[in-house]
């Protein structure tokens, strides 16, 4: 009893703070010694003594360490809280917090989902496969399900000569070219003409970006568009877009004097990499 009376009223003892926030009398003693929440007072008897206030920003605390910040981060995040304003400020950036934290666990609920549909969809065990399908995912790839028809080769060659900035920019460029490839033909432009021209050196030129001028690579590439159980709505684009892809080419490689899909492949790359310089 007189241990309740030594705590002068509108103050709590540590034991009793603990448990109101259900922590232990060891994490507030840390919590001390570290800076984060030394008690409002300390009594003749060398005991902690807390305020109502000490509980609020212990809440604060306990609520920045649940989402997954260090307690260095929350040293730098803490505020006062003796006035309305800077107690909603706190409750805003808690609020913000916890907004970015849910967006983030919805964004790794809906990963795991598709590449679980992907695992089963693949019917073997492939874990390069799997990395790059996460990587892929992280892009905001939309053609991430891709990945699980190239093969190993084609693989190697992304991942030594892509990284996730350089891999974005080619899936924008080929969409971009893509899109065009569509409007262009919906616009009745002939494949011959300059700007039909001018789209077949630009979509030529990405597929060299994409090979490094390795024409073997060639033959893979088109492959994409030629997947059995591909997306239905993206393959019937595909077939779209490549129909003028085709005319153009055939226009754009009769011009240069070249063909680079023939089986030989040194005078004839060396051909059309002088004649594009």
């Amino acid at each position: 009893m007189d241990k309740h009376k030594a705590i002068p009223q509108d103050y709590m003892g540590i034991g009793e703070v603990a448990k109101k926030m259900n922590v232990t009398v060891r994490t507030l003693q840390y919590y001390d010694r570290e800076g984060l929440l030394s008690p409002s007072a300390i009594s003749e008897g060398g005991r902690r003594l807390y305020t109502d206030k000490d509980t609020v920003k212990l809440h604060q605390i306990l609520s920045l360490k649940h989402l997954g910040f260090s307690l260095d981060d929350i040293k730098n995040r803490l505020i006062p809280l003796d006035t309305p304003t800077e107690i909603a400020n706190v409750l805003s950036e808690q609020v913000s917090a916890i907004k970015q934290k849910i967006e983030s666990l919805s964004e790794s609920l809906r990963e795991l989902e598709v590449l679980r549909e992907e695992v089963l969809q693949m019917q073997f065990v492939d874990f390069k496969k799997y990395a790059d399908i996460i990587v892929n995912l992280q892009m905001k790839n939309d053609f991430y399900w891709l990945i699980k028809y190239f093969d190993d080769q084609t693989l190697d060659h992304i991942r030594n000569h892509f990284d996730k900035d350089s891999g974005k920019a080619f899936i924008n460029t080929f969409m971009l070219l893509q899109d065009e490839a569509i409007r262009l033909q919906n616009a009745g432009v002939p494949a011959d003409s300059d700007k039909g021209q001018n789209f077949a050196k630009a979509y030529w030129n990405m597929l060299m970006d994409f090979t490094g001028k390795d024409i073997s690579m060639l033959s893979r590439l088109i492959e994409l568009g030629q997947f059995q159980n591909a997306n239905h709505k993206w393959k019937e684009k595909q077939d779209i877009a490549n129909g003028y892809v085709e005319q153009a080419l055939g226009f754009y490689f009769s011009h240069l004097g070249i063909d680079p899909f023939q089986e030989k492949t040194g005078r004839k790359q060396n051909e059309y990499s002088n004649k594009n310089q």
